[in-house]
């Protein structure tokens, strides 16, 4: 399901915003090429007391060690490489494109075009704005296309090409037109004041950042995928998950545990927390069920109710505001930079003009590029707890829950074709989880009840 994210995506800086909150969302734990960010493996585990005997079961052999295949790890390293290898020529190409947009004169062009339809900046806006994200679209699709392709030749993917066309059709669109909303605030900051816009434009960026949480998961997330309440078809797995919270002391009713239905699109497997307040909620896929015994299922719910009781959406918000004030000072003091050397080469008459936001993204690409460790680091140490959380909160209500969080990471490693072993760079700068290895071996490590010390989440 490539979720490569364009850097115009939502626009500006309030995408880098987003990919601080994303990455306490998911527990994937593959090398996905498409998102080499987000590959770390998710945690699984389960409840025995809990499920019918129709379980599905698992090898009772112990997992100590990741381990694949001769066949199998020649695929995991070949597809991660590729999909390391994509990640970083997204960020150089896209980069190039904005910097040949604006030394060709594309972004002075479109703002001609924009200025002569009309004296009014909000309808030049609505001209100016998808006529640059369509172009940075297009030069970009390649690369989108290319991502798909490695899924689909890999086996990650099932979605066909007309499926996949139509959801980048769709979230083309709902770029744009989250675009053209905060361009036009944002230019409106700029017109009222010069060399505080990047503090005038951040409270509504905030608020428009804190309704995008609330709503993606009611409004968003259905246009591009099936989602039924989870107790239509497992009513037990709702069952054994109202018993991990009651447990954990941290309720979470039925009506906010989800099922996706991802397997019309991929193979792999995963589960997430998202949204705030009442759209809160738990999403499992239905291929982790399907390809997941039940207490690695109910593992997966576990790490994710970590997310939830931990805070770490919330904290995502909070941290991902204090960034964007940051970053949009940034952008403020690189924006008259770039403008002091190059607007005469560039056909820009300064900061209110439309082509500047050309220069802008220029910036916000460097920004996220040099910010991805920062990023990927702060998402580390949540997967982690996440992953701690999940442990405390099976034991005692499945047997020898070490294992079954360990045979669900080498399962999962198995599906997702994870790196056996990342490069430490590799790790420091793209990865938001752990690596699957190391995770795998923690779920065995990690025992503080036999040594007589308190659990750190779980009491």
């Amino acid at each position: 399901m490539g979720r490569w994210v364009s850097l115009h995506r939502f626009a500006l800086i309030l995408c880098g915003c987003l990919s601080v909150l994303m990455t306490s969302e998911g527990v994937r734990p593959s090398a996905h090429p498409a998102t080499p960010a987000s590959q770390a493996p998710p945690q699984q585990g389960g409840s025995s007391e809990s499920w019918p005997s129709e379980s599905k079961t698992t090898e009772q052999t112990r997992t100590e060690q990741y381990t694949l295949s001769h066949g199998r790890q020649a695929k995991a390293v070949a597809y991660s490489r590729a999909g390391y290898t994509l990640y970083f020529a997204s960020y150089l190409l896209g980069g190039l494109f904005l910097f040949l947009i604006l030394r060709l004169g594309w972004a002075a062009k479109f703002r001609d075009v924009a200025e002569t339809v009309s004296d009014k900046k909000w309808v030049q806006g609505l001209v100016f704005v998808p006529l640059l994200f369509l172009t940075i679209d297009v030069v970009d699709l390649p690369l989108r296309l290319y991502g798909h392709s490695l899924s689909l030749h890999y086996e990650q993917s099932i979605q066909g090409w007309g499926s996949w066309f139509w959801d980048w059709t769709k979230g083309e669109s709902l770029s744009t037109a989250f675009g053209i909303v905060l361009v036009l605030i944002l230019f409106a900051a700029m017109r009222r004041s010069p060399r505080r816009w990047w503090l005038y434009f951040w409270f509504p960026a905030v608020l428009i950042l804190l309704g995008l949480i609330v709503i993606t998961p009611l409004v968003i997330d259905p246009l591009f995928n099936k989602f039924e309440p989870l107790a239509k078809e497992h009513p037990d797995l709702v069952v054994a998950i109202e018993k991990l919270t009651k447990h954990a002391g941290v309720p979470i009713p039925p009506d906010r545990m989800f099922l996706m239905v991802a397997s019309r699109k991929t193979n792999a497997i995963n589960a997430y927390v998202t949204g705030l307040g009442t759209s809160k909620r738990v999403v499992i896929w239905d291929t982790t069920i399907q390809k997941t015994s039940n207490d690695e299922s109910l593992f997966i719910v576990g790490h994710e109710l970590g997310h939830y009781a931990l805070g770490h959406v919330r904290q995502g918000f909070l941290l991902g505001a204090a960034g964007l004030l940051v970053a949009l000072y940034f952008l403020f003091r690189g924006l008259h930079w770039a403008l002091g050397r190059w607007a005469r080469d560039w056909q820009l008459y300064g900061q209110e003009d439309w082509a500047s936001l050309a220069v802008l993204l220029l910036l916000l690409q460097v920004l996220l590029f040099v910010s991805s460790p920062v990023i990927s680091g702060y998402s580390r140490i949540e997967e982690r707890a996440a992953d701690v959380y999940g442990l405390e909160v099976i034991h005692g209500l499945v047997p020898d829950s070490a294992e079954v969080a360990a045979h669900a990471f080498q399962v999962l490693g198995e599906l997702d074709l994870s790196d056996p072993n990342p490069p430490p760079f590799i790790t420091f700068w793209l990865y938001s989880h752990p690596p699957l290895a190391d995770r795998l071996v923690f779920a065995h490590t990690y025992d503080p009840w036999s040594r007589g010390e308190s659990p750190v989440y779980v009491k």
